[in-house]
């Protein structure tokens, strides 16, 4: 089995750009940055950027560029695909990330911190937040769980 995942969490580097496919979908592209802290070897705390370009395609694609703006985090899921193009009798590459699923940011984007419906998934209500369905909030067990009481 082979996997191809990528997950990130970042800050857009510029406003999405949002453009109609001749089959009448729509494609978002935008560029992402990722931060990494690190001691180096004098001790020194050091930070190091990467930039990421990010595309995404049909329902993902209108919602990324109505909702996403530069400079917003955004956590976004995908894969790793490298594309290749002739240009003036030189072969270029592009890697990019192509986005299966999404969710804004901490302070980006809609309220409750998902993405489009059912175009990503969002693990539950945020922190803070009131269960969806105005229902009143689930109760959890006060009782420690005893791993003797597992069946497996």
């Amino acid at each position: 089995m082979y996997l191809n995942k990528v997950l990130l969490y970042g800050n857009l580097t510029r406003d999405p750009e949002v453009r109609a496919l001749p089959s009448g979908g729509q494609v978002v592209t935008f560029g992402l940055a990722t931060n990494r802290s690190f001691k180096g070897k004098d001790g020194a705390q050091q930070e190091q950027t990467e930039f990421h370009n990010i595309v995404a395609f049909g329902r993902l694609a209108e919602v990324m560029g109505q909702y996403l703006k530069k400079g917003r985090p955004v956590y976004v899921e995908g894969r790793l695909q490298t594309r290749s193009w002739e240009a003036d009798g030189q072969k270029k590459y592009r890697t990019e990330i192509v986005v299966d699923n999404f969710q804004f940011g901490a302070d980006g984007g809609a309220r409750g911190g998902s993405g489009a419906g059912g175009a990503s998934r969002a693990a539950g209500p945020s922190e803070g937040e009131a269960p969806a369905g105005g229902g009143e909030e689930i109760q959890y067990p006060t009782e420690d769980i005893n791993p003797e009481d597992i069946p497996f």
